[in-house]
């Protein structure tokens, strides 16, 4: 038995020139602008343009191009290793708005041969507007180009103990080096949502709140002085907050030190390396925060990558084609998009 695992993210432009057309793809999401044709086109194009140049300075300092592949190529071929090593299994790479795209993806496991597909999705918490996107669009892909294998989907993982043990090794000596400037403060950021999605039914903000609390649990110090908060915001909508900026700016009023902690990105890329070590830095300075750190992604750290393995193997052996990380259904009843029934 030949078995795929596919490995989702969303990619991210491999030129400053691919900025713009990488920007029309995720703005063209139906999951994201909830319009129809030509309409939600004519509003991507509209948005892509006049992002571009903002976007193309984030991009320059990357040098030109986003690491996230590369990251997300490193996590395949330590997942790889994890599973055994061996050719009757491979990792491939499906990027939801730029190269490799879906469709490219579902034709290389179509011509390996697999008998067998898991999707995994590098999206911890699940999302209409992340995990819920990417598995439609293989699907779409795998209808066109007629692959027909038997397919299962880890749906989420945002209390997986691999996970969470190698957030929170790599959130312990970055509170140990703030605790030097004083009683340290603990930002677990991810990326937010528009208000709108969440009470449409969305899991995501209720996913991310019980990643938080596992890693602070995990950390086991006393009187923690911790918070989740959400970046990137765009657009005039009201977002899930409180805002990561809103966060750093209370830091700064309180004079503590303030640890940034990505807990829904597990690879690096404009989000953190741009957004979070250089332009929330940069205000953390203006604030008057004592002392700023980024903590790293969990990218390829051994226990992230062993516990993709074992959500793998727990969905390969499993009858359900969508199963969540912790075996069963996390999400309470308002969650009404979460896909497990």
């Amino acid at each position: 038995m030949k078995r795929a695992v596919v490995l989702f993210n969303l990619g991210g432009p491999d030129s400053l020139e691919a900025v713009r057309p990488f920007l029309f793809n995720l703005f063209n999401d139906p999951a994201i602008f909830h319009l129809p044709q030509p309409f939600r086109s004519w509003l991507a194009a509209f948005v892509a343009k006049r992002r571009a140049p903002v976007a193309v300075e984030i991009y320059r300092h990357l040098g030109g191009s986003t690491p996230l592949l590369a990251n997300t190529e490193d996590q395949a071929r330590a997942l790889h290793q994890a599973l055994g090593g061996g050719s009757d299994t491979r990792v491939f790479i499906a990027m939801r708005y730029w190269h490799p795209f879906t469709a490219q993806a579902v034709a290389d496991v179509q011509a390996w041969g697999a008998d067998e597909i898991v999707l995994l999705p590098l999206y911890p918490q699940y999302s209409t507007t992340t995990t819920e996107s990417s598995v439609k669009a293989w699907h779409e892909a795998a209808r066109f180009l007629g692959l027909k294998v038997p397919t299962r989907t880890v749906c989420c993982y945002p209390t997986a103990a691999g996970f969470i043990d190698a957030a929170a090794d790599l959130i312990a000596p970055a509170l140990t080096g703030a605790a030097l400037y004083g009683k340290p403060r603990l930002l677990l950021s991810a990326h937010g949502l528009p208000e709108t999605v969440v009470k449409g039914g969305d899991p995501y903000q209720f996913q991310c709140e019980r990643t938080a609390a596992a890693i602070v649990d995990r950390l086991g110090i006393p009187d923690l002085d911790w918070t989740v908060c959400y970046q990137s915001r765009v657009g005039p909508m009201k977002w899930i907050g409180p805002s990561t900026d809103e966060a750093i700016r209370k830091a700064g009023q309180d004079k503590v030190p303030a640890v940034v902690a990505p807990i829904a990105f597990v690879s690096e890329h404009s989000e953190t390396l741009v957004e979070i070590e250089i332009e929330y830095r940069k205000l953390a300075g203006e604030v008057g925060v004592p002392y700023f750190v980024r903590v790293p992604t969990v990218s390829a750290a051994p226990s992230f990558i062993a516990a993709l393995a074992g959500l793998v193997n727990e969905v390969s052996s499993s009858k359900a084609a969508c199963i969540p990380g912790d075996g069963h259904r996390i999400c309470p009843g308002s969650c009404t998009r979460c896909p497990i029934g």
